[in-house]
């Protein structure tokens, strides 16, 4: 498989999950203070929200890359 159908199917896959689930989170971890050898960390969870027509414009880019014709 050429590298750029490699892309096409990846950036299809993306947008696919990109409109299933909407968003991701994750758990980002801060040093709030430090005391001596006292440390006090805060565990904050983010939120990324992904728009629907950045997973249809992915789908889209990929379909097209897959269409570009082959040239050797």
């Amino acid at each position: 498989m050429k590298p750029l159908n490699i892309v096409a199917v990846l950036l299809i896959i993306a947008g696919g999950f990109g409109l299933v689930y909407g968003s991701f989170s994750f758990t980002k971890e801060t040093q709030e203070a430090k005391l001596g050898s006292l440390e006090l960390t805060v565990q904050d969870r983010q939120t990324v929200n992904i728009p629907e027509w950045a997973g249809i414009a992915a789908i889209v880019a990929g379909a097209l890359l897959l269409m570009v014709p082959k040239t050797s």
